[in-house]
């Protein structure tokens, strides 16, 4: 059954017209081939492309509204519904307002299947852009670049997301997880070493690809405990006793939101005491908290995690996404969630005023593999035609008395296995956060 979707500007479409006299013969076998075909990827300069009219850009999304997902991101997308707003009010990307229709389909790949074929077939969008989680997104991977629709800065830090020669349509946002991983295991070498070192990860690549950096720097075989659980599962006893046990005293996590706060919580019922390190992921001081109550100062005193965008107060894109947020978002709870929607909104609307005037569907792609891309992040963005992966490096964070905020620590991908130091400046907020052809 089709769901309704959210929307960010209403959209009238007008139907194409036909000449009857080129159709009569076959219109029989065109009505058939209609109520099954996937619109074109719109690469004729002459023809429009899907979801494009003279006012309008329309996209969708997939999104864990509802679901073992939901409590740790099901925000994201009305932050960046917000920032279409704020950017619809002022004008728009070369004068179209951006439509964002949002599906939930509450973090089950069945669900993304049918959700995602309605935006495509039945909603006809331009693009899909930040569908959310690596198990969902990866069972509509092929179909979306079989059909050529650009599907832009995934939510997720699997690796899949950077194949440009498998999948040239798809594009990464996050920083990747093994990237994520190197930069802690690197952390953990300079500020504890000597440590067991232990790790708790989601049964997927999410858990796969983490472990493969924490053990490209820390050296294979080198964790003292490897623990994994199922998202379908919300007890992680065993997984901890058997890190307590195994006397981890450095215990990443690969791990949601949700997770990263019952392994906490679960750790401190059962008296044990460690560092925690997390993936961006699940690593949101305020979602955190909203989990842990009143517990939270304490259980996350000395926690540590990754972030590769402006997320501190006195940040200039932080002011500016805390005033977008209090006008267009009604106010919701500001937090890591928050930038992280309104920064992929940022960067599509930058994508898509270089894809210039009149958009097409390649014209996207070529527009973000140029490699002109800015973004807003605190490392440099690594698209090109040989790089599908947004941001490769990442700051570390930490909570001190219940406030988390960076340390002054950034590292990037060496490229060969490991991080290097960063010393770089962040993007500057520009022309109000407004991007320009």
């Amino acid at each position: 059954m089709s769901q309704e979707p959210q929307r960010t500007a209403a959209a009238t479409r007008s139907a194409p017209t036909r000449t009857v006299a080129a159709i009569a013969a076959a219109s029989a076998l065109l009505v058939a081939m209609s109520a099954c075909s996937t619109p074109s990827a719109g690469g004729d300069p002459a023809e429009a492309a899907p979801g494009v009219t003279d006012d309008t850009v329309t996209i969708g999304t997939h999104q864990p509204l509802t679901g073992p997902a939901a409590a740790g991101y099901s925000s994201i997308s009305a932050a960046t519904t917000a920032y279409f707003a704020y950017l619809n009010e002022n004008g728009g990307v070369n004068g179209r307002e951006i439509e964002y229709l949002v599906k939930d389909d509450g973090y089950n790949p069945a669900n993304t299947q049918t959700v995602v074929r309605e935006l495509v077939q039945d909603d006809e969008v331009f693009a899909i852009l930040n569908g959310l989680g690596t198990p969902t997104h990866t069972s509509v991977l092929d179909y979306l670049n079989q059909n050529e629709v650009p599907d832009l800065f995934v939510a997720s830090g699997s690796t899949s997301w950077n194949q440009p020669e498998e999948y040239p349509w798809t594009f990464g946002f996050n920083a990747d997880y093994v990237t994520e991983a190197e930069a802690l295991a690197q952390y953990a070498e300079d500020e504890f070493a000597g440590k067991a070192v232990c790790v708790l990860g989601q049964d997927d690549d999410f858990g796969d690809e983490f472990i493969e950096g924490l053990e490209n720097v820390l050296g294979e075989g080198s964790l003292a405990s490897v623990q994994r659980y199922s998202v379908s599962n919300q007890d992680v006893v065993a997984q901890i006793g058997a890190m307590q046990a195994a006397g981890c005293e450095v215990n990443m996590l690969a791990t949601v939101n949700g997770f990263t706060a019952l392994a906490i919580g679960t750790a401190a019922k059962l008296g044990y005491q460690a560092q925690w390190m997390s993936s961006s992921s699940g690593g949101d001081y305020a979602t955190l908290a909203g989990f842990l109550g009143d517990a939270a100062p304490a259980l996350l005193e000395g926690f540590v995690t990754t972030n590769y965008l402006p997320y501190a107060p006195g940040n200039e894109w932080d002011d500016l996404f805390r005033q977008i947020n209090d006008e267009y978002n009604d106010g919701a709870p500001f937090d890591g969630n928050t930038v992280f929607g309104m920064s992929v909104g940022y960067l599509f609307a930058e994508a898509l005023a270089k894809a210039g005037e009149d958009p097409t569907r390649q014209g996207i792609v070529d527009a973000i593999t140029s490699g002109d891309l800015v973004g807003n992040g605190l490392v440099p963005l690594s698209f090109g035609e040989d790089s599908h992966a947004a941001y490769k490096g990442v700051s570390i964070t930490e909570v001190v008395a219940g406030v988390q905020d960076f340390i002054g620590v950034t590292y990037v991908s060496d490229g060969s296995g490991g991080v290097e130091a960063y010393d770089g400046d962040a993007v500057p907020l520009e022309n109000d956060g407004l991007p320009t052809s």
